[in-house]
């Protein structure tokens, strides 16, 4: 069955458009018939496959009366539904909750990960996270709290049997965050998530010298009916990227990560052996 044509876009806008019909108490069969088409079209909507039209769209949100920034923002949405890569920017700085990112990361069926700094919001513990909260100069100090609950419900997503490889340099493993105790919590950590039975990690060393993965942090997510997307995080902004040629390029790079790095019980000793570093 081939892939349905469907975009970030077009998802996140099928997702607030479930959110808006289910928060208003009617059933999809009500809003359907107040908005005047069928049924299996509102599904369709829903699942991010097919598109309501500028007047049904307004119809629908007149009758579900959201809140006035949610229905602007689906309005912004509407247009551009089909367009294939989205370049987000946040102001000052990224948002507590990546809305976009978290949204992909639930329909997905396998997340891989590349950090060549440091170590993955999913891995983290909260002290780690805490100390590069501190570091950071865009994180204000009334926003840490907030923000470590958003990284906790985001590691929590690895639970959902999410497949994840994530592969990390050792220059991310030896990066001190905090004092030695911050370090040994986070490297038992990893050794105890390396133990979960949908997460893989494997380490780069840093004797293999340059590699592909110099060009930067990436996370590829693929998904049981959609094309893959590759999610790129920076300061204030995110980008997720879907032309299919694009995202060929991530998927060649991680194939150059899986030969360069150590296999996952060379990983698993490796991280061992730092944990008396």
């Amino acid at each position: 069955m081939p892939l349905r044509v469907s975009t970030v876009r077009g998802r996140e806008f099928g997702e607030g458009v479930r959110a808006v019909v289910e928060g208003s108490g009617l059933t999809s069969r009500q809003v359907a018939a107040l908005v005047g088409c069928d049924e299996g079209k509102i599904s369709e909507v829903l699942n991010g496959k097919l598109q309501l039209t500028t007047l049904e769209l307004a119809v629908l949100l007149s009758v579900c009366r959201p809140k006035a920034a949610e229905r602007d923002r689906l309005l912004a949405l509407h247009p551009a539904q089909d367009w294939l890569g989205w370049w987000q920017q946040h102001g000052e700085r990224s948002p507590n909750w990546p809305t976009t990112a978290v949204a992909q990361i639930r329909v997905a069926k396998e997340l891989i990960d590349w950090q060549p700094h440091a170590l993955p919001v999913f891995l983290r513990t909260d002290e780690y996270a805490r100390e590069l909260m501190i570091a950071s100069a865009a994180v204000p100090p009334e926003e840490m709290d907030e923000r470590l609950l958003a990284q906790g419900q985001m590691r929590e997503l690895l639970r959902e049997r999410l497949g994840c490889t994530f592969y990390l340099h050792e220059f991310a493993l030896r990066l001190q965050a905090g004092g030695p105790a911050v370090q040994k919590e986070q490297l038992l950590h990893l050794t105890l998530m390396a133990n979960w039975t949908y997460v893989t990690i494997r380490v780069i060393p840093a004797s293999i010298g340059a590699h592909a993965g110099v060009a930067g942090a990436f996370t590829l997510l693929k998904f049981p009916k959609f094309e893959p997307v590759v999610w790129l995080e920076a300061l204030n902004s995110s980008t997720f990227v879907e032309q299919r040629d694009s995202v060929k390029g991530y998927e060649t790079l991680v194939k150059q990560l899986d030969r360069v790095s150590l296999n996952e019980r060379d990983s698993f000793e490796f991280i061992n052996g730092l944990q008396s570093w």
